[in-house]
């Protein structure tokens, strides 16, 4: 079935991120990264109904062309539907989530912030706070390419795109900066939420 872009949960540019940024990141590289998934699942589905695998091979051939490329087209678009969804709110922690990343972070969210952000700065393509299903907890890891660095059973939360498409046209090469801009306008509604539906 043919994926369909989700629209943006907000109706104007969040504060820090220009309205030409948001555009070229919404709808040419997420859109993109949608058509690309569809594209390959259609090649994908002859294959999978008895289509010519014989030849599958781990140096190269087209089943793992395409299923590598998958996993890169498919994380493309999911890490950018959670980046949207927690943007345009106000920036003020609350909620239990903020409660539990102030305990397991010395008792300060401002501690949490800190590492998220050191995170953000460590990482070459995200920073993803996610619930880790298979010890509950919190936790922040970084992904280099989306599909590096994804944990398998962990639910993201808080997902912050580094790559440098989301902020050149605004800051330049002042990721700090745009870190800074991210966490002001994060939605912890939006993330409360996602965060409820984790802990179920």
């Amino acid at each position: 079935m043919k994926y369909e872009p989700k629209p943006l949960p907000f109706a104007a540019a969040p504060n820090g991120i220009s309205e030409k940024t948001l555009t070229t990141h919404h709808d040419k590289l997420y859109v993109g990264y949608v058509t690309k998934k569809n594209e390959i699942e259609e090649k994908l589905t002859p294959l999978q109904q008895g289509g010519d695998i014989a030849g599958a091979n781990q140096t190269y051939s087209e089943l793992r062309a395409l299923k590598d490329g998958e996993t890169f087209a498919v994380n493309g678009v999911y890490l950018h539907e959670w980046y949207f969804d927690v943007l345009g709110g106000d920036g003020q922690p609350s909620g239990a989530l903020a409660d539990a990343l102030a305990a397991q972070h010395g008792g300060s969210i401002e501690n949490f912030l800190k590492y998220f952000a050191a995170c953000g700065m460590a990482a070459r393509g995200w920073a993803v706070l996610a619930l880790d299903t298979r010890d509950t907890q919190l936790k922040v890891f970084t992904c280099d390419a989306h599909h590096q660095g994804g944990v398998w059973g962990a639910i993201p939360l808080i997902v912050l795109d580094v790559y440098e498409h989301a902020y050149f046209m605004d800051y330049g090469s002042d990721r700090a900066a745009y870190i800074s801009a991210f966490l002001k306008q994060l939605n912890w509604s939006r993330a409360n939420e996602l965060y409820a539906a984790a802990i179920k």
